[in-house]
């Protein structure tokens, strides 16, 4: 059952008269959905204030952090070909199940929808498009792991299945930890924490982040 956050003051962290960035909260979609109860999401919201703003990449629903929104034609190719070409730059937090034992490391594992078990991904060596993270170990916190993800392909749930491949599944992931650790916390441990791109009118490098919420 869809229960999104309630409507507050829509969280901008930045906004010009070509981009919108905000800070999503967890367990709000990024665009609607199908039924007519998912209407309710991150791109409706920012329209109401934002008429033109389009979405140019997603976060999962329970994923919060840093995004940004198009608010002309031209930065959504502009920023939208910088995500296709991988040059953007993207960091995220995770909470894990257990603690990690080396400190560094690359998951370097192909995924491909489990179309049985939609919207699951899995790794398939055969079929698997190539994914892959850079993971750093930040804090060991009692039978927990504190990590910082870059992704360095953009696969769907990349970062919350290349964990639960290394035997740490995020905590809180209804779809890939085991029970204890989707129990550990009330939502999904996954945060995208900043996010760097070139400003589509000039070129300007330009980074954002947001607080962890967990």
């Amino acid at each position: 059952m869809y229960n999104p956050p309630a409507a507050e003051t829509l969280p901008v962290l930045f906004a010009d008269e070509h981009i919108l960035v905000l800070d999503k909260p967890s367990g709000l979609l990024t665009v609607p959905g199908r039924p007519a109860e998912h209407a309710d999401c991150l791109e409706s919201r920012a329209r109401e204030a934002f008429p033109e703003a389009r979405i140019v990449h997603r976060l999962d629903m329970d994923t919060s952090g840093v995004i940004v929104l198009a608010l002309t034609a031209h930065a959504h190719r502009h920023i939208g070909l910088q995500f296709e070409k991988r040059q953007t730059r993207k960091e995220y937090q995770a909470l894990v199940w257990g603690e990690v034992n080396d400190d560094v490391g690359r998951i370097d594992q192909p995924i491909i929808t489990d179309w049985p078990n939609r919207p699951r991904q899995m790794v398939d060596h055969e079929r698997g498009r190539s994914a892959v993270t850079d993971w750093l170990v930040l804090a060991r916190e009692g039978g927990m792991t504190r990590v910082s993800l870059k992704p360095l392909t953009g696969r769907s749930h990349q970062l919350r299945v290349h964990m639960d491949y290394l035997g740490h599944p995020i905590l809180g992931d209804n779809l890939y930890a085991h029970d204890q650790a989707f129990q550990a916390r009330g939502r999904l441990c996954l945060h995208a924490k900043e996010l760097g791109f070139r400003h589509p009118d000039g070129g300007e490098e330009m980074c954002f982040s947001s607080s962890v919420p967990f």
